[in-house]
């Protein structure tokens, strides 16, 4: 059997390994690759490349990995399980990329009936479930240090969004195109599947629009809703440069195959972070292992730049609305960057719904005070629970 081998140099920039903050300060230093590309015998069609950890798990259309070996996002798949929810509609053969239609990697395909989402859940199933839903962009991922805390009283279950994680990443066009109002049905679906009786729903930044809409219509089976730093006012309704420029044509589609502004600028532009280079490990990987979550990345962005003011709208008439019964609670991490504060407080007010304030997060405040959150979910839900 054939092997090709190659040998080049790159210069990349060094990510400091302790506590990162932005913005970073970068070395460019030489680094050795040497890939080994299998030959069309070789059933495993793996693309290995020889780079130190801290560089990543290797890229490739066709899918790649690091090595062989063990990595953080190893770990946290094997705590998880693959919910089967949604059908998939309108699929038309396999996957290909839009820049140059290529054939995508195994990563990219989805099964042509139902598509696969990734989900984390802890604690006992006799408990009352919280289901925990992550912002745009993120993944369960960073409801890590929220989990262990509901755990003790909570069935608490966190999810990826198709297009993110490890949860399925269809083309647009091949079943699922990426808009607000396929998250609304797709969210239905995974509920009927991880959830048979009433819940309490957690979500983070621009996706709470999407999770109102559905449980406007589906309130007998929500007991409580958290939103965490959602997009409230008017002003909410743009995304902010970091996520806009996702959505331009080309530029778009080359920005989103950086794993480091496609996750770590995400995380690290919106919020104080200080994030360990082993948590930035895992948002990198889906951007590391195939182009599917870079080109998912550009159809959320520019379905977001589309739909969100009139689904910012539609959430303040919700939540605004006599008829809406939900108990809802706002939880504000009043360092966001993306979204200002102003105008929030008074919203709450003219609504009558709950705010509280968390003075050292973010934007993405699971992240910067998860333990904090944690608490703060567990105290809603206990105190609605004693009442009842």
């Amino acid at each position: 059997m054939a092997i090709l081998c190659h040998q080049f140099h790159l210069l990349l920039p060094t990510p400091i390994h302790a506590s990162i903050s932005t913005p970073w300060k970068t070395t460019k230093n030489p680094l050795s690759f040497s890939c080994r590309a299998s030959s069309k015998d070789d059933k495993q069609q793996d693309y290995l490349i020889d780079a130190p950890v801290s560089i990543g798990d290797g890229f490739s259309f066709s899918g790649g990995k690091y090595s062989d070996g063990p990595s953080p996002s190893d770990e946290w798949f094997k705590q998880g399980k693959i919910v089967k929810a949604h059908p998939v509609i309108g699929s038309v053969g396999k996957a290909k990329d839009p820049i140059f239609g290529l054939a995508m990697g195994s990563t990219s395909q989805v099964l042509p009936d139902v598509f696969r989402w990734f989900c984390v859940e802890a604690g006992s199933a006799d408990n009352p479930s919280v289901i925990l839903v992550h912002g745009f962009p993120s993944q369960a991922y960073s409801y890590r240090k929220v989990l262990p805390i509901l755990s003790k009283d909570l069935h608490p279950i966190a999810f990826d969004w198709l297009g993110f994680g490890f949860s399925d990443k269809p083309q647009p066009g091949y079943g699922f195109d990426y808009t607000l109002d396929e998250y609304v049905s797709s969210f239905e679906s995974l509920i009927n599947e991880v959830a048979v009786n009433k819940v309490s729903l957690v979500v983070q930044g621009y996706f709470a629009p999407v999770i109102v809409k559905y449980a406007s219509n589906h309130q007998e089976k929500i007991n409580d809703i958290i939103l965490v730093n959602p997009p409230l006012t008017a002003k909410h309704s743009n995304l902010p440069s970091t996520l806009s420029i996702f959505s331009n044509f080309l530029l778009g589609e080359i920005f989103s195959q950086d794993p480091l502004r496609a996750s770590d600028k995400a995380l690290t532009s919106c919020g104080p972070y200080k994030i360990k280079e082993d948590d930035l490990m895992v948002y990198r990987r889906p951007y590391l292992t195939s182009g599917s979550s870079g080109f998912a990345l550009n159809a959320i962005s520019r379905s977001m730049k589309k739909e969100l003011k009139k689904y910012v709208e539609e959430m303040r008439t919700v939540l605004l609305d006599k008829s809406w019964k939900v108990k809802t609670t706002v939880c504000w991490g009043q360092r966001d960057r993306w979204l200002t504060f102003d105008g929030v407080e008074d919203f709450c007010k003219d609504s009558q719904q709950k705010l509280i304030e968390i003075p050292n997060a973010g934007h993405h405040v699971q992240e910067d005070c998860g333990e904090d959150l944690g608490q703060i979910i567990a105290g809603i839900i206990s105190k609605r629970s004693s009442i009842l």
